[in-house]
């Protein structure tokens, strides 16, 4: 990790240039995919997961068989913490639920707005080095809480089929149907439709830098996506409250997701950096994944703040995708933060916790796209339609208005849509 102090602001943005792709570069390739699916459907997804991910499909869509008893292929003790984050998840999610609004502004105007579901939804989940069976849950139970009719699940089979986990998560999420693909293929079957996949209308989750192009791509046909979403991150700010060895693991927590994970450790101890490196040190050695992990941390950073208040300018300058907070100020720190994707507070609230079981969803905005974007939550997979009523009475008082704004926009059939209805009722 690179170690700086008390950088001055002007050098902020240089410091913390996230390790993304050059995404014009990738571009030609997604385009070349998404011609083909939308061309050539199942044939063309078969060719390319034959390609990249050097599997020959002989059914698209996992057979609803493989989504019957999946618990028997797993250990109980893993039944167990899934069943457990189910329930975490499933409760904060759906405490999320909002009433109705229904307003009357004046007499005899009544204005309401409802919530739908999207009724049909694609879910993303990589393969790779680490399948991420979480992201099903966090993914399928608010689509499922929401009401989506379809929940189309897109993931990349191993050597031996779809992992027992993410089947299971599946099925006890509700999911429709799991497609056995990856990459961009998937993408363009959730965005067109195949022979076998379903076309969505919004498509949900994090993959690599190629699925992350192919969701921009998606945009373009008349599919949502939930965020641009890129390598995962993470910042710690911590003082001498803090222990060293926590931080170290929870830097190490999301250093090993990839090599072009970010990790930043923001210290209000000058000593802290030195005794959080040694402890990285010590760690890093025990990690399976330890090559993923130092390639990580040689994008990220470790700087030394003496002002508070400087730190937090930094911190929201940067806006994190998970944020740490270990300092005995945690008011400041909590209270001040404008730009991060998902806070965790005290020694004793590991980031891992919200990747897997606490409740909070992990799909989450990286890249510094927490200036404009929430994380998914139970809203992202809905929208509001907006009702109004407008009784006799209510039009000839609001009626007025209406008129005198559309004579000063110039737009005269507006204010004869009123003024018809005005002259009616006058004229008794």
């Amino acid at each position: 990790m690179k170690t700086v102090q008390n950088p001055e602001q002007n050098k902020w943005q240089s410091l913390t240039q996230r390790p993304t792709a050059d995404f014009l570069s990738i571009e030609p390739i997604v385009d070349e995919v998404f011609t083909a699916v939308q061309k050539d459907g199942d044939a063309a997804v078969r060719s390319y997961s034959l390609k990249f991910d050097k599997v020959s499909l002989d059914d698209v869509i996992l057979p609803k068989r493989d989504l019957e008893n999946v618990a028997s292929e797993l250990s109980p003790e893993l039944v167990q913490a899934i069943d457990v984050a189910y329930g975490n998840i499933y409760a904060f999610h759906k405490a999320q639920e909002t009433a109705p609004v229904h307003v009357s502004p004046m007499q005899g105007v009544d204005c309401w707005q409802t919530k739908k579901p999207i009724e049909k939804v694609g879910i993303y989940i990589p393969g790779g080095t680490a399948p991420l069976f979480s992201t099903v849950l966090m993914l399928a139970i608010p689509a499922q809480i929401a009401g989506c009719k379809e929940i189309v699940l897109c993931t990349p089979p191993n050597k031996n089929g779809i992992p027992a986990a993410i089947r299971y998560a599946a099925a006890k999420c509700g999911v429709s149907m799991v497609a056995q693909i990856g990459g961009i293929q998937a993408i363009a079957a959730m965005t067109f439709g195949t022979e076998s996949v379903p076309k969505v209308y919004k498509i949900f989750g994090p993959g690599n830098q190629y699925v992350t192009v192919a969701k921009q791509k998606a945009t373009q046909y008349q599919t949502a996506i939930d965020m641009p979403a890129g390598p995962s991150e993470l910042l710690v700010v911590a003082d001498a409250t803090a222990n060293p060895k926590y931080v170290a693991a929870d830097l190490l927590s999301q250093a090993e997701h990839g090599v072009d994970s970010q990790v930043i450790l923001v210290a209000l101890e000058k000593t802290l950096i030195e005794k959080v490196s040694l402890e990285i040190a010590t760690q890093l050695d025990d990690l399976p994944r330890k090559k993923i992990a130092k390639a990580a941390l040689n994008n990220s950073l470790a700087v030394y703040f003496d002002e508070q208040e400087t730190a937090l300018g930094f911190i929201n300058a940067y806006g994190p995708e998970h944020y740490i907070v270990c300092v005995q100020n945690e008011r400041l720190f909590v209270d001040g933060i404008n730009n991060a994707g998902s806070v965790f507070i005290g020694n004793y609230t590991p980031e891992s916790a919200g990747d897997y079981a606490s409740g909070t969803n992990h799909t989450l905005p990286t890249n510094g796209y927490t200036k404009q974007y929430s994380g998914v939550n139970l809203d992202a997979f809905t929208k509001a339609i907006t009702y109004q009523r407008i009784s006799a009475a209510g039009i000839q008082a609001l009626g007025p208005s209406i008129e005198e704004m559309a004579v000063a926009e110039g737009l005269f059939a507006h204010k004869n849509a009123v003024t018809l209805r005005l002259k009616e009722l006058n004229n008794g």
